[in-house]
Order: structure tokens, then C-alpha cells, then sequence
């Protein structure tokens, strides 16, 4: 087993005097998940790294520090107020910095499917302490043997969603290789808010099943059994002849009448077949309730459209619902048009609808996604459901802070049954790789469904 050692740690606080002052969060911030989501980028060695032992902590310290100085409510806290909802302290404290070495070469880490070795990549957190002691970006540099390294991103979801984070992890790479800040962040969060409407206004009537309680496998009356299953991580990958195929195949005996002219989406059909597979890999029963989550971005979908740098969580979670034994013996078309109804609910009005729906909660408590971080129970979103995210559209690869591109970049953890992720395969060559989070016991047989109809 490979061993991590810590070298030091440090709180690298912005390089000159930033805004201070609390900063409201929107209603979706406070929805978010209160945990770090961690995100890992694996390097591979060069001969003068080797002779250089501090010269790359150093030179992430220096340009973290200046990138906080664009970037300044990374280096704030959180402040917990009444009803469980959370407000943004910029007062600079600053983000931290861990240098940690591993006893083994990267050999160790094979193809990169996950493992138990990427745990230690990853800083670990202490969610007991008061939030507001802890840092909203830790950030873990480990250096190998070989001379490779590894560089973990623990971002609080709270304060960023996935493409946020990834702007700032791209212009922190810019400016440690020398560059300059391309595209600076828009930080007003104000845009994004439940709006102040006048009495007689018209407000269109909108259901936010999104915030009910999860489907339960039939005849369990709570998801605790479920909650106690051992889980298992895999890597699938789809060329872009079977992602073509998967489309295809929908897209024939899509009802028009429905959807009108415009074809699957790669996401809908990609999340329609991880669906179906998962349904008949649980064994459910023809009548089994299961639901999908889906993560849209709104940054486009609201009018007028937020600010393309908008930094903070421009994200809305809907769920399709159907029965198992529907989404298995009718056509994957049938699966990809409930995701597709479900998409199609997110105009502008809904989201303002759930903005205000969120606004006038008296308590957060049960809303935050996964897991409450520091008793590990909240919702559960496993079996007989599951979440399908989407880095399609995301500037996943290509992440040089001077000492060249990334050869593996992936979710740092992945440990909550039904949770997925599909990425975009990073030689570009159109195919897609899914990772997934399952029970032990269905995953094998996950995985031949998954790859069934390919080989037929």
C-alpha cells in the first residue's frame, strides 16, 4: 500500500488587499453540497523536476497567491446562519497549501482507474471543526518518487459548481506559467436571486419534485439498508462509434410528436442507456419507482443570460421519473425522452420559480445534497436511483502550470452508490468515458449490460 507523507502546509492568503465584507449566497449555493469536492490532475515525470525538490510548491505558492487577488472569495470562510443557510465572509484568511510526498512511483496508480491510492492523493478534512475555520480550497501538492506529481483541488461546492472551479483552477495555470489573467471572474452574485415581485404578479405554477424525497425500493419503508451496501468504482469507456450507435438507436424510434425535429443529445442518450442498464442491474421489480438526477447549467437558460465568467453555482438539479420496467423493455428512445422532459422544464421562469420556491424555506437542513459532512446521513440517491453529471461541455484537459499537460485529470472521489459522471475522452477523438459509483454486487453485471447490445 502506498504511503503519503505530509512535507508542510500552509494558508497562502491573496498577494494584495482584497474586498472584505460578507458576501450573500444565492438560494442554489445554499442547496449545494456543504463537502469539498476534490478533483485530481496526474503529471508525469521530467528529469529536472527531480532536481528541483521545492522550486513547484514554491511556484504554486507565489501565483496562488496572486490569482486570490482576482479570485478573493476563495480565500473566505463560510459563516453558519439561522435556518442552516450560509453566508460568505471575504476577510482573506486564505486557501491552503499542502506539499506531501508518496513512497512509490506512479506505476503504483496502473491506468488510473480509481483505487484506494487516490485517497491519499487527497487532502483529508475535518468537518467536526467550525465551518468557519475551514479553508474553502485546499489544495494538495504530492510528488512521487519518480518524479511524477499529483495535484488535488478540494473546492467548496458551497461557493463554486464544477465550471467555476474549473476557471479557477485554468487561470491559476496561467499565471504560474507566466501568463497573464485571461478572463477575470464576474462575482456578483446578485443576478442570481429570488426576485421581488409586486403582489398581483402572474407567476406561472411550477412542481419542484426535485426537492421531494427520492424514490425507496419497494417494500422498504426508508433507505437504510441500501445506505449500508458496500460500493464499488469503475471506468467505462464508449468510442464515438458506440456513443453514435446509442444515438442512432434512440433517435429512430424517438416520438416526434413529442420532441419535434431536434435529435438526442449525446448526454441524453449516454444517461438513458446508464439508466436502463442500472435498473436491470439492481433487479428491480416491473414496478419499481426510480429516479434520475439531472445537473444543468443556467447560465444560458435564464433571461437575460448570467455573465459568462458568473462565478458561484449557476446550476439547477431536475429528476426523470419513470417505473424500471418501462425504462428496460420499451425502447432506449422511451428513457432519453424523460430526460429530455425533464431538460425541457428549465426555462427562465423556472428557474426564478425555484429561486423563490428555496427563498421562502424556513430551513436548509434536509436540501444539501449527498450527505450532511459531518454525520454522514442526509438524502440518498442510490438505489433505486441515480445521478448522471455532464463534463461534456467542460474545459477538463490541458491544465499546464509549467511543467506540461496533465496525463490524467478525474474526480478525486467517487464513493455514493448511483453517483456518475460522464467526461469527454481527452485524446478528442469523440469518445466518452463514464465513471460510476455502484453496490459491489451489480456491478458485474452493470458492466455486461452496459456493453451488450455493442457486441450483438
Amino acid at each position: 500500500m502506498m504511503r503519503v507523507v505530509l512535507i508542510r502546509s500552509c494558508l497562502v492568503q491573496p498577494a494584495e488587499p482584497t474586498w472584505n465584507g460578507p458576501m450573500p449566497l444565492t438560494e442554489f449555493d445554499q442547496t449545494g453540497s456543504l463537502s469539498h469536492i476534490p478533483t485530481t490532475y496526474i503529471y508525469r515525470p521530467s528529469g529536472t523536476w527531480l532536481t528541483q525538490k521545492d522550486a513547484i510548491f514554491t511556484t504554486l505558492k507565489t501565483s496562488l497567491s496572486r490569482i486570490l487577488v482576482h479570485f478573493y472569495p476563495l480565500a473566505g470562510r463560510l459563516r453558519c446562519l439561522d435556518g442552516a443557510r450560509f453566508l460568505l465572509e471575504c476577510n482573506g484568511k486564505g486557501v491552503q497549501l499542502i506539499q506531501a510526498e508518496a513512497d512509490a512511483d506512479l506505476d503504483i496508480l496502473g491506468d488510473f482507474t480509481p483505487s484506494p491510492h487516490f485517497y491519499h492523493l487527497i487532502p483529508p478534512i475535518n468537518y467536526q471543526a467550525p465551518i468557519e475555520e475551514t479553508p474553502l480550497v485546499i489544495v494538495q501538492l504530492t510528488k512521487f518518487k519518480c518524479g511524477g506529481i499529483a495535484l488535488n483541488f478540494s473546492i467548496s461546492h458551497a461557493v463554486a459548481d464544477g465550471q467555476s472551479a474549473l476557471h479557477f483552477i485554468t487561470e491559476w495555470a496561467n499565471l504560474a506559467r507566466g501568463d497573464s489573467l485571461r478572463n477575470p471572474p464576474f462575482l456578483d452574485r446578485k443576478l442570481l436571486r429570488a426576485r421581488d415581485r409586486p403582489p398581483s404578479a402572474q407567476v406561472p405554477c411550477f412542481v419542484h419534485e426535485q426537492f421531494d424525497p427520492p424514490p425507496l425500493v419497494i417494500g422498504h419503508p426508508n433507505c437504510e439498508n441500501e445506505r449500508k451496501k458496500e460500493t464499488t468504482v469503475a471506468m467505462l469507456k464508449l468510442t464515438k462509434i458506440q456513443v453514435e450507435m446509442l444515438k442512432n438507436e434512440a433517435n429512430r424510434t424517438r416520438p416526434l410528436n413529442e420532441l419535434g425535429d431536434r435529435g438526442f443529445t449525446r448526454y441524453e442518450v449516454i444517461a438513458a442507456h446508464i439508466w436502463r442498464c442500472a435498473c436491470r442491474a439492481r433487479g428491480h421489480l416491473y414496478e419499481q419507482r426510480t429516479g434520475l438526477g439531472v445537473c444543468l447549467d443556467i447560465r444560458n437558460r435564464v433571461q437575460p443570460p448570467l455573465p459568462e465568467k458568473y462565478f458561484g453555482n449557476g446550476i439547477i438539479d431536475v429528476v426523470a421519473t419513470g417505473l424500471s420496467g418501462d425504462l428496460v423493455t420499451r425502447p432506449s428512445s422511451y428513457a432519453a425522452s424523460r430526460i429530455r422532459e425533464a431538460i425541457n422544464r428549465v426555462s427562465s421562469e423556472f428557474v426564478y420559480s425555484t429561486l423563490d420556491h428555496l427563498k421562502n424555506l424556513k430551513d436548509f437542513s434536509g436540501l444539501q445534497d449527498i450527505y450532511d459532512v459531518k454525520t454522514n446521513q442526509g438524502p440518498f440517491y442510490g438505489n433505486p436511483n441515480l445521478g448522471v453529471v455532464s463534463w461534456l461541455a467542460l474545459p477538463l484537459y490541458g491544465t499546464d502550470f509549467g511543467w506540461g499537460k496533465e496525463i490524467f485529470m478525474g474526480p478525486g472521489n467517487h464513493d455514493c452508490d448511483g453517483d456518475s459522471l460522464i467526461l469527454p475522452g481527452r485524446d478528442g477523438d469523440g469518445s466518452i468515458v463514464v465513471a460510476l459509483c455502484l453496490q459491489a454486487a451489480c456491478m458485474e453485471d452493470f458492466q455486461k449490460f452496459f456493453y451488450q447490445d455493442f457486441r450483438n
